[in-house]
């Protein structure tokens, strides 16, 4: 009880502005508020694989499932891929980012070297001969998206900081429990400190 009236008291007294200067565009991160309350998108990281006027979507990085892929249907490689939930829609497709480079056909170009979506069957024939290749792949169950207009809504509400300087091997990495309070940290003393808040203060 002590340590909750203090951290009241904290929190009351700090600034929680939960924004900065940088623009949302296709490869953009989404760091979700961190009082968010939502199923899906609680403590979120989602990677924006679109948007313009219409709307937008992407996947959540750090919604991780016990699922083994091969499982899931013949048809997918039987690899040791960890798979995430990229959001609430459309949960019954496979969705796939790599930092293969161009060499999958079909493949959009986002950020940094990290592609989305592609030649399935071209990248399960890559698997095969470069078995390597299955580390620089993640796939996703579902994704997340936003109609015209509601993601710049929820960005002025403070629902989620937009940011461009995530790497590479954060976004490709499948092992990563604390991609949330890591990207924050990124954001400067400010963000770090909101990364240490407590989901709920009456947890502690």
């Amino acid at each position: 009880m002590i340590y909750n009236f203090f951290f009241t008291l904290y929190v009351e007294s700090f600034d929680l502005n939960f924004k900065n200067n940088e623009k949302v565009k296709t490869g953009s991160i989404l760091i979700s508020d961190p009082f968010l309350d939502d199923r899906y998108f609680g403590r979120s990281v989602v990677l924006l694989c679109g948007y313009g006027i219409e709307g937008a979507f992407g996947f959540v990085l750090n919604q991780y499932l016990d699922v083994d892929l091969h499982k899931l249907d013949e048809q997918f490689p039987d690899i040791n891929a960890r798979i995430s939930l990229g959001g609430p829609v459309d949960k019954e497709h496979l969705f796939f980012i790599h930092s293969i480079g161009n060499r999958i056909d079909g493949s959009t170009s986002l950020y940094n070297g990290i592609y989305y979506g592609g030649d399935f069957e071209q990248l399960t024939n890559l698997f095969d001969v470069e078995p390597e290749s299955k580390n620089k792949v993640r796939f996703f169950i579902g994704y997340s998206g936003w109609s015209e207009g509601q993601l710049e809504e929820e960005i002025k509400e403070s629902s989620w900081l937009v940011v461009n300087n995530i790497s590479t091997e954060m976004i490709m990495d499948t092992q990563n429990d604390k991609l949330w309070e890591m990207c924050l940290e990124k954001q400067g003393k400010h963000f770090k400190v909101i990364s240490k808040f407590p989901r709920n203060p009456e947890d502690n």
